[in-house]
């Protein structure tokens, strides 16, 4: 995983088995940082995005997978203020997640300092 400085913007990497076959290996999944996802939607189809398909649940979950000019595919998750980083405080400057609160995800863990034997 590559992180922005200020931990911002994530990019991860996984390789895959299968060969291309049609589309691009490239995939990009956007959270917005400042907007909500239905927001950060509205906002790329204006500028001329096309919708492929919409994953949206009823409880808030899901995403919507647009396409850009190109046919380049991408999917629009929930935004920061959606959704809940059960990582957000191994990066510097965030504030750590309350260890009382349900996690939608299981808690890293962080082993202990080394020591020599």
């Amino acid at each position: 995983m590559i992180f922005s400085a200020d931990g911002r913007i994530r990019l991860l990497f996984i390789a895959v088995p299968e060969a291309k076959q049609v589309k691009n290996r490239l995939h990009f999944d956007v959270r917005p940082t400042d907007t909500t996802r239905d927001e950060e939607v509205t906002r790329l189809l204006r500028l001329g995005a096309t919708e492929i398909a919409d994953h949206r649940r009823p409880d808030g979950s899901g995403w919507v997978t647009l396409a850009d000019p190109e046919g380049n595919e991408l999917d629009v998750l929930r935004g920061d203020s959606e959704f809940t980083d059960p990582y957000a405080h191994l990066i510097t400057g965030r504030r750590a997640p309350d260890p009382n609160a349900a996690a939608p995800f299981p808690r890293p863990v962080i082993p202990g300092p080394l020591r020599a034997q």
